[in-house]
């Protein structure tokens, strides 16, 4: 086993993030999971409809449809953050109301692989893709009404510098939306543990980076469980909190307002 470092061990120990094999800072993180996903986007789509046996879809559907009152408002601003090659974002759009003085969406990611390829989807939409860190995003202060992540605030290597970030770019009554996976409990938790282990990672071998597909059950298993996100998203000054599980808790919609 790999010794860290005694300047390391603090940060190792306390930070609250995404830890792939061998990163021990979150700059290490940062830079591990960005390359992973630059390298897995050719087939990232085909991978997340096989492996959630086409549950996807209906989990970007059925978030979109919560945040529809305010997508529905067309001077609502909106962000999709971790937007990958942009399923949730296009979920977003079919509730936006297409007036001529609707704002855009913006789409942030921080992998330019997988961002290009939500670039091609998004041709004919009023969305703005932007290459972008979400711990240091290029937007002001107070200025968004809604931000929603799909499954990917799980990769961030700092849960709580995120969560920081989302409440400075709200303003008062916004909300946020992330939707991620989650380790279940009881038999369907045995399931879970049994393909997520050991079948997955088999596949995603097959087809893509078996690397990747190891982090994936491994990202799963460090994200915090409801109750501890909930007294982060609490923590970092949102209220109205609440988790709601899809299809028996192996993911779930996080929301929150900022007061």
């Amino acid at each position: 086993m790999t010794s860290i470092p005694q300047h390391l061990r603090k940060e190792h120990e306390l930070s609250t993030g995404a830890r792939p094999t061998g990163a021990v800072t979150e700059q290490a993180a940062a830079a591990n999971v960005q390359q992973m996903f630059n390298a897995i986007a050719p087939r990232y789509d085909l991978l997340n409809h096989l492996l959630s046996v086409g549950l996807d879809r209906w989990w970007w559907a059925r978030t979109a449809r919560t945040f529809r009152p305010i997508l529905l408002r067309p001077e609502a601003r909106v962000l999709d953050l971790c937007c990958g090659t942009g399923d949730m974002t296009l979920a977003l759009m079919k509730y936006r109301p297409h007036n001529a003085g609707e704002a855009p969406v913006l789409a942030v990611d921080f992998s330019p692989e997988m961002l290009e390829r939500g670039r091609q989807k998004f041709a004919g939409h009023n969305i703005v893709a932007i290459e972008a860190d979400a711990l240091h995003l290029p937007i002001e202060d107070n200025t968004l009404s809604l931000v929603t992540s799909a499954f990917g605030f799980r990769n961030l290597a700092n849960y709580e510098e995120g969560l920081a970030e989302l409440y400075r770019v709200l303003h008062s009554g916004g909300e946020i939306g992330i939707l991620d996976c989650n380790q279940p409990e009881g038999l369907v938790g045995v399931i879970y543990d049994l393909y997520f282990k050991r079948i997955l990672p088999r596949i995603g071998a097959m087809i893509s980076n078996a690397e990747a597909y190891r982090y994936l059950p491994a990202s799963v298993e460090r994200f915090p469980r409801p109750k501890r996100m909930l007294e982060m998203i609490r923590a970092a000054g949102f209220r109205d909190d609440t988790w709601t599980g899809y299809t028996f808790g192996t993911a779930g919609l996080y929301r929150a307002v900022k007061p």
